[in-house]
């Protein structure tokens, strides 16, 4: 019988789907349930050693002889800091050593009770990997915990070899050992360099063969990449590629943008009906949350990661795979492989596409981005602020040779007026920068630089607030909550934008709009910058966007 405990069951389980079988085992109450889950399972062989300084040593010496990841368990307190020395040599020797230690609650570190001290993340610098495992109280507890200990595993043997700690929080009881049998864990497995001698290659082509509704989700990539022509055809029609604008043109072939629409449109057995049993992820952060909240509720996907540092990246909650490769590598790797049949599911995702209408709203914010990007030049750059806008242009379409930029790294609003002022210094095509009220005013000083050049052209969507809080579900606001959250202002950037040197152009309703747009977007060079400030309503902008999402439930 092993512990209730579900953090340590986890590691167990891990431990042995990882191939680790040797463990040295140190003493101590704390750890108590770990050493018993342990000892009393067939599957490892297990080593009594009392002095943690020696323990610790003695596994280093029992990786040597096998060159495997060997792991030594301690009580907490002051018995971790005994292993120090030896993790030190695992470091340096470049020894998988797995230290996993004990600890008490965090609540009682630092309040004179006994054997405790900060136990997570102490041996950093002498350590791969450093996690801190919860105790698992809910689903995204276990998961969580679940990544982690797979995170440190994996990272015993990534570019090169070495020590990994794995710190376990234990609360009383400690003693309740109930449960039959290990649980059944996800494991995560990373693929590196692959070639088409290894035997892993051939499993992993293997394993995509057999998958029948297969789907590629492109996230941020600030470049353009032409693939070759004899690995276009045989990609595109196997995957039902998903893109966004801020991917870029890196895929081969015209990518399904408007997803996103498309899933709110779908009824419950559409969706079933659309469901990919693979996902493949190549690229950086993906701004829509419908696609994640889609996968992440799908109970029979598996998720593939392919990036070339090799990082695990657990998005939907679904990662089976990492491959760490580059991107562009690996699919023209896959591509002569793939089997011959064509399977229907791409096709399924293009035609629902297709057949959505094109956005057709009153005069709003949204209107005024889409007026936009569908006057762009080919050549010339786009930079998204975050929030709202970023979205809203996902909406609509425009040449494939613009360039796209956007700061979704940590998606925060400061700083996209000032990067994209910073690109457009270096750069010799128009740049057009789509930013709304609270993004420009909190990074307002971006227009005091003396880079600043006449490339620069700033649609600026002002409504008096945050817009994207109305739309957000369950949120319902006071007078009062409103002007705190939403940021409620009367500001206008005319003044500064003039003070700046810059063409100002003000739009108040549609017909201006129209007849200041092509101006706005025309590629000649001028020999100053242009602001364009669009002033909207907040409220009405959240009611056209509201009836325009019915209008795609409706058909």
């Amino acid at each position: 019988m092993y512990t209730d405990k579900k953090n340590i069951l986890q590691l167990i389980a891990l431990l042995h789907e990882h191939g680790v079988n040797k463990v040295v085992l140190c003493p101590g109450s704390r750890n108590a349930p770990i050493v018993h889950s342990l000892s009393t399972n067939p599957d490892f062989i297990c080593y009594p050693a009392t002095d943690e300084r020696s323990a610790g040593f003695f596994a280093i010496g029992l990786s040597l002889n096998g060159g495997t990841p060997v792991a030594v368990c301690c009580t907490s307190g002051s018995a971790l800091v005994n292993l120090h020395p030896a993790i030190a040599e695992a470091f340096y020797q470049k020894v998988p050593l797995i230290v996993i230690s004990a600890d008490r609650p965090a609540a009682w570190i630092g309040q004179m009770d006994g054997q405790t001290l900060p136990q997570p993340y102490i041996f950093n610098g002498l350590v791969k990997k450093s996690v801190n495992l919860p105790e698992i109280h809910t689903d995204e507890d276990e998961w969580y915990c679940n990544r982690l200990i797979n995170e440190a595993l994996l990272e015993t043997n990534h570019r090169g070899r070495g020590p990994v700690h794995i710190n376990i929080p234990i609360s009383e009881p400690l003693f309740q050992f109930t449960t039959e049998h290990l649980p059944q864990v996800r494991v995560i497995t990373r693929y590196q360099g692959l070639n088409v001698y290894d035997r892993d290659y051939n499993e992993l082509i293997g394993r995509l063969n057999r998958f029948q509704k297969r789907m590629m989700i492109v996230g941020q990539m600030n470049l353009i990449y032409l693939f070759e022509k004899r690995y276009v055809k045989s990609l595109y029609k196997h995957f039902a590629w998903l893109t966004e604008h801020l991917s870029n043109q890196t895929i081969p072939g015209k990518g399904i943008k408007n997803f996103d629409m498309a899933l709110y449109a779908m009824d419950e057995e559409a969706k079933e009906k659309m469901s990919p049993e693979l996902v493949i992820t190549y690229g950086g952060h993906i701004v829509s949350k419908r696609l994640k909240q889609f996968i992440r509720n799908n109970p029979h996907v598996e998720h593939w990661h392919v990036a070339a540092d090799g990082e695990v990246a657990d998005l939907f909650g679904k990662l089976t795979t990492v491959i760490e490769m580059d991107p562009f590598e690996f699919l023209e790797k896959i591509a002569g492989l793939l089997d011959a049949r064509t399977p229907q599911f791409p096709l399924m995702w293009e035609n629902y596409c297709k057949e959505l209408p094109t956005p057709e709203m009153a005069y709003s914010e949204m209107t005024a981005i889409g007026a936009l990007l569908t006057h762009l030049p080919a050549e010339c750059v786009l930079h998204l602020a975050n929030s709202s806008t970023v979205r809203y242009a996902q909406m609509f379409n425009f040449p494939e040779t613009v360039e796209v930029s956007c700061n979704r790294g940590t998606s925060g609003i400061e700083g996209s007026l000032s990067t994209a002022i910073g690109y457009a210094a270096a750069s010799d095509k128009i740049n057009f920068m789509v930013i709304g009220d609270l993004s420009f005013f909190y990074d307002m000083n971006a227009l005091w630089n003396n880079s600043l050049k006449p490339n620069m052209r700033i649609l600026l969507l002002n409504n008096g607030g945050g817009e994207i809080f109305h739309t957000l579900p369950g949120l319902e606001m006071s007078g009062t909550s409103n002007k705190f959250i939403t940021a409620v202002h009367k500001t206008s950037a005319e003044g500064w934008a003039l003070e700046r040197g810059f063409a100002y152009i003000k739009i108040e309703n549609e017909e201006e709009l129209n007849n200041h747009i092509v101006e706005f977007s025309q590629t000649e060079p001028l020999d100053k910058p242009i602001l364009m400030e669009v002033y909207t309503n907040k409220n009405k902008d959240a009611r056209i966007l509201k009836d325009y999402y019915h209008s795609l439930k409706r058909k």
